[in-house]
This record gives C-alpha cells, structure tokens and sequence, in this order.
C-alpha cells in the first residue's frame, strides 16, 4: 500500500497534435491516477503530473468535430450548445480538460488528479524547471481519419 508522503511525483509532457482525442484522455488519465505504477493504490493519490502541449491540434475520428455538441444550461430557457470544432477554436484547452474529467473516479481524489493536468493550446509550457520527460505512449494510432 502507497502512502501519500512516499510517493514521488513525477513530470510528464504530452504532445497531443494529431492524436485522436479519447485515447489521448484514456493515457493521460491513466497517469494522474497513477495505475501506471506498480504500487498503484486507489484510495491515494499516486499519479504524476502531466503537461498536454498542442492541445489546439488534437483531432477525433470521422465527422464527431462538427456532429457532437456541448450542451449546458444558463438558467434561462433553452439550452445551449456548441459543436467540438467550434469549442476548439474557441477554448482548445476545454476539450482534452472535460474528456480526461470524465475518465477520473468520481469522488473528491479525482479533483486533486485533475489539478495535477496542465494544458496548453501551443507548444510552449512554463514548467521546464519541473524537468518534465516525454511520456511514451503504448498502442499509439498514428494516422487519425478525418473524413
């Protein structure tokens, strides 16, 4: 069993131009909670942190971009809603951000793994005095279909 103090975090950077969106979360939320590492334990927060660079870049498979919506509701009447491209345009960051969210445990640890996620839309990050290594990624699909 992993105790809080013993666990030594690590620094890991992400580039995530033209990687499709759901496999990039599923890797990235693997890491925050830390099943990465063979003393995993689920009620400690053993993860890493990880910085997501080109998060403008990240692409999904088929039409999803434009055919799937973001909804919300302001209070007023009638909900809201945006298409992934637009909200890409709009707020790159958002997108990797709600799909990791949504991959956590959904208790109070996975607001403390969320807060260990950095994202930026470019590919400059101010976290290179955390000497952060690239993380490799297993069973990586190159070649995302846009069409």
């Amino acid at each position: 069993m992993a105790k809080p103090d013993q666990v030594a975090k690590k620094w890991h950077v992400v580039d995530a131009s033209d990687e499709v969106l759901g496999r990039l979360a599923s890797d990235i939320a693997t890491v925050l909670m830390g099943k990465h590492r063979p003393e995993y334990t689920p009620h400690v927060d053993c993860g890493d942190f990880v910085i997501v660079v080109n998060a403008e870049k990240v692409a999904m498979t088929g039409r999803k971009m434009d055919a799937r919506h973001y909804t919300w509701y302001t209070g007023y009447t009638g909900l809201r809603l945006e298409s992934y491209g637009d909200r890409q345009q709009r707020k790159p960051e958002d997108l990797i951000l709600h799909a990791v969210r949504r991959m956590l445990p959904k208790n109070k640890l996975a607001t403390q793994m969320l807060s260990k996620l950095k994202i930026y839309a470019g590919p400059e990050h101010p976290h290179a005095a955390q000497c952060p290594t690239e993380f490799v990624r297993t069973g990586k699909k190159t070649t995302p279909s846009n069409g």
